[in-house]
């Protein structure tokens, strides 16, 4: 077996420890993500193949409803099966290169669903707003440059991490105490002082996360006091109920996603499994979950579904 200590610039591998106290649980851990990663898989598939096939669907809610599926899909998949290896099939080992490019799909990706979640609630905005307006505004135009810009911010911001650590030195243990490649989980395993590049990350991380939390806050408030005076009370309702669960899946996703992040900056009392079991949580739940709050709550689509299954069954 290899040492775990190298004087190399950097390491060939690293060793994936998993979730440090729950070694013993890995299998029975790995059932529950499993199931929501084919979950996640067939639920988005199901938008993207729905939206295509339905001209009627090609509405600015609904594009971006695929930008947002697309991002769920590489999301879960650069996590979920090499997670799914170590806790079923004790693969421990990760090439540096691989776990490089898995830390960049991860970061990046979840800062683009945090910019579709952005779009997509100032979409909500301008249909029940501003109406009148809604079809000059969201052109297919806008929707294709809006969702460009939340892709290019998201690789922009998030390039430097995979940079930055191939820069450095690694002269430690090559294990890694956690589930996946996180940035902060590999930089700690570096022998210098890595201050200015834990800030670096910390800090892209919560401004990209703060504004766009406060943004979607201040759509859905305007959104909310043009429900409230709404005249008819089921319309009122209705609309309630839809924002409310869009709400509770965008709050899920920056809840976990702002924990993670601020447990490695203040919560060094924090035990390592559940933080690591929440940082798991931020990349498996909103996938799992858009599908179902987006797509069979949305009537358009589920009728749409359920027409093709009774045509097949026919």
């Amino acid at each position: 077996m290899p040492l775990l200590n190298t004087s190399r610039p950097f390491p060939v591998t690293f060793l994936l420890m998993g979730i440090p106290g729950l070694e013993h649980l890995h299998v029975w851990i790995g059932i529950p993500f499993c199931s929501i990663y084919i979950v996640a898989v067939v639920g988005n598939v199901t938008i993207l193949a729905v939206v295509k096939a339905e001209r009627s669907l090609h509405e600015p809610m609904f594009l971006f409803l695929c930008m947002l599926s697309v991002t769920d899909l590489v999301l879960s998949t650069s996590t979920l099966p090499r997670m799914l290896c170590l806790f079923w099939l004790g693969a421990h080992d990760i090439t540096f290169d691989a776990c490089l490019a898995q830390m960049f799909f991860i970061h990046s990706f979840t800062a683009m669903e945090s910019g579709f979640f952005l779009v997509m609630a100032f979409d909500r905005y301008v249909a029940i707003c501003r109406p009148l307006h809604h079809t000059t505004i969201l052109t297919h135009v806008h929707i294709a440059i809006m969702g460009v810009i939340v892709v290019i911010r998201g690789v922009a911001f998030f390039t430097p991490h995979p940079i930055l650590l191939k820069q450095l030195p690694y002269c430690r243990t090559r294990i890694i105490a956690h589930t996946y490649c996180e940035f902060m989980a590999v930089v700690k395993l570096a022998c210098m002082d890595t201050r200015a590049t834990k800030r670096y990350s910390l800090s892209m991380a919560t401004i990209i996360g703060s504004c766009d939390a406060i943004l979607i806050a201040v759509s859905y408030a305007f959104i909310l006091r043009s429900v409230f005076r709404l005249p008819s009370r089921d319309a009122s309702f209705k609309a309630l109920g839809t924002c409310g669960s869009h709400v509770c899946v965008i709050l899920v996703f920056y809840s976990t996603a702002g924990f993670s992040i601020f447990t490695h900056r203040f919560g060094k009392n924090v035990p390592a499994h559940i933080h690591i079991f929440i940082a798991n949580m931020y990349l498996l739940v909103p996938p799992f979950l858009n599908p179902i709050v987006y797509g069979v709550r949305t009537k358009k689509i589920r009728e749409h579904v359920l027409r093709t299954l009774m045509v097949k069954v026919a």
